[in-house]
């Protein structure tokens, strides 16, 4: 409920603060006197986009500040959802600057425009002219049978399967457009893959074949370092091996006179094994090291098909050729797949419509059983309120196409008097009808749903006496289970709230204001009085005002 409201430089306000209470509150005033200003001013912190042209004093901010409570709401998931902290008592500001910007703000937390429009959907519903004629909207209509109904679990899990099914349906579809296109690419992406397969790619082969080219393209030069190098170590006459062969009878001589010496001998031993083993590698080197013609054409061919295909691709790595190889793969494989997953996906979709059709089905037989409820509370409603000829006729076909609240066309006709035709609310009904219709609807879905804080923006306009009277009923009734605020001009109405507030206009130090004062007793006696009779206040007015009130 809404419990507080502070508006700062708005408008014709200055500064006001009301608190209220939950029940029945009353909002009354002359025309012009501002009631619209204080509904323009609880719009902003329900998310309505700000006008500069709203600030009473263009040099200091505009302040909006609603306090609610909220903790019958349901509302713990929602501020999770949004990453807000969670108040029972939950305050919402909103700022507009001088420069124009706007700021919002739940519990002190900046919040986007979007995010309070749709908190502030669930906390306060302002009926308007707006909102009389969403009564001729099918959805609207079908979320009234849908409450009387108690679909909203089944109405849940048949949006589940919608939203799956619909994700099905555009994941086949994908899947069908780029069959068309790939099939144009298949025999091309096979052809590369092919090429790039023949060429037994692996990493690190290119290497190996620039090592193994270099190897067979110099030979010659090869063979000649290698003998050289045999030569310096095993040279009869001046080999490094007969010297080192000497020095080692030198330190195995001297080993015998202490232990550094034999140290030095075990080093030169050491190095003697060494050496000797490389001088038989020199050795074999040469027996192992051939001119191979065929060997390096091989070689070669190899190579030149490497560089080939990397200059195709545009690459210079073997890796890159690699990558290349396996999205080829992928894309081939996919397209010779392509078939047998399409039968799926259409496999998949076909289970999904029979169970989505499954549910609807259930959601139509429930609304089917609920109509005549509806069609009956309706009527007698409507006969309360001056409508005892109104009559309906509402029916549900199945749909061709699965919609967001089911698969169900609703056909919602109205007729205001005995003998004329039937024909949709917006075409035959009147505005006065239509507000008349709205408030039985709300007060039935008050009935079987958890509305937020109801405020009726002069829905009793055009009638009077009984039928006003009638209404002000219906809407204490509802406030028996929710806050509700009705701005009215009707005594009838005005008398059957908990709570009274007038708006009024003053003008101080040369300019206007708008204020909102709560009555008394006594003072609700007067404006009541005003209103059935005027400034005059006569007795007999001042009497039916307190007949009214009791």
């Amino acid at each position: 409920m809404l419990a507080n409201l502070s508006i700062k430089n708005y408008a014709l306000i200055d500064h006001l603060n009301v608190s209220f209470t939950k029940g029945f509150t009353v909002i009354t005033g002359e025309t012009g006197a501002g009631k619209s200003i204080l509904l323009g001013g609880l719009s902003l912190v329900l998310g309505k986009r700000a006008d500069l042209n709203s600030l009473r004093d263009k040099d200091l901010k505009c302040i909006i500040e609603a306090e609610f409570q909220i903790e019958n709401y349901g509302l713990v998931p929602f501020f999770k959802e949004q990453d807000l902290d969670y108040e029972d008592r939950t305050i919402i500001r909103r700022e507009i600057l001088p420069s124009g910007k706007s700021r919002a703000f739940v519990n002190d937390s900046p919040v986007t425009l979007d995010v309070l429009t749709k908190l502030g959907s669930r906390l306060i519903d302002v009926h308007s002219q707006h909102q009389t004629l969403r009564l001729t909207e099918s959805d609207f209509q079908l979320k009234l049978i849908d409450a009387l109904a108690e679909n909203g679990k089944l109405l849940n899990t048949y949006q589940v399967q919608l939203a799956t099914y619909r994700k099905t349906e555009s994941e086949l579809q994908e899947l069908v457009d780029f069959q068309k296109d790939a099939n144009k690419e298949h025999d091309y992406n096979s052809f590369l893959l092919q090429e790039l397969e023949a060429a037994n790619l692996k990493e690190g082969i290119q290497e190996t074949l620039e090592s193994q080219y270099e190897q067979l393209n110099n030979v010659g030069a090869i063979l000649e370092q290698l003998s050289k190098g045999h030569q310096i170590l095993a040279s009869e006459q001046a080999g490094v091996m007969g010297l080192l062969s000497e020095l080692k009878q030198v330190t195995s001589k001297l080993a015998t006179f202490g232990s550094g010496y034999e140290q030095l001998n075990d080093r030169i031993q050491s190095v003697f094994i060494e050496l000797d083993d490389i001088t038989n590698e020199f050795e074999a080197f040469q027996e192992d090291t051939d001119a191979n013609p065929e060997m390096l054409e091989q070689v070669n061919g190899k190579l030149q098909l490497l560089y080939d295909l990397q200059r195709k691709h545009d690459v210079s790595e073997v890796s890159e050729l690699l990558k290349i190889m396996e999205a080829l793969s992928g894309k081939v494989n996919i397209t010779e797949n392509l078939e047998a997953r399409i039968e799926e996906k259409h496999a998949l979709l076909k289970t999904q419509k029979d169970q989505l059709e499954k549910t609807a089905d259930s959601l139509r037989a429930k609304r089917e059983k609920a109509i005549p409820g509806l069609q009956k509370q309706m009527l007698s409603n409507l006969s309360n309120l001056g409508m005892a000829s109104a009559s309906f006729k509402i029916g549900l076909a199945p749909a061709d196409v699965f919609k967001n609240n089911g698969k169900d066309d609703l056909t919602f006709l109205f007729s205001a008097n005995k003998g004329t035709e039937f024909g949709a609310l917006k075409k035959v009904a009147s505005g006065g009808e239509l507000s008349r219709i709205m408030l039985t609807i709300k007060s039935i879905l008050a009935k079987y749903e958890q509305l937020p804080t109801m405020m009726f923006d002069e829905i009793d306009t055009g009638v009077s006496g009984e039928i006003s009277n009638k209404m002000g009923d219906i809407m204490q009734a509802m406030s028996s289970a929710m806050q509700v605020f009705s701005i009215t001009h009707i005594p009838q109405v005005a008398s059957k709230g908990d709570q009274h507030f007038k708006v009024f206009k003053s003008e101080k130090g040369g300019t206007t204001q708008t204020y909102m004062q709560e009555l008394t007793i006594d003072e609700r006696v007067v404006e009541l009085a005003e209103m059935l009779d005027g400034k005059t206040l006569s007795d007999s007015a001042l009497a039916h005002a307190r007949q009214l009130l009791n």
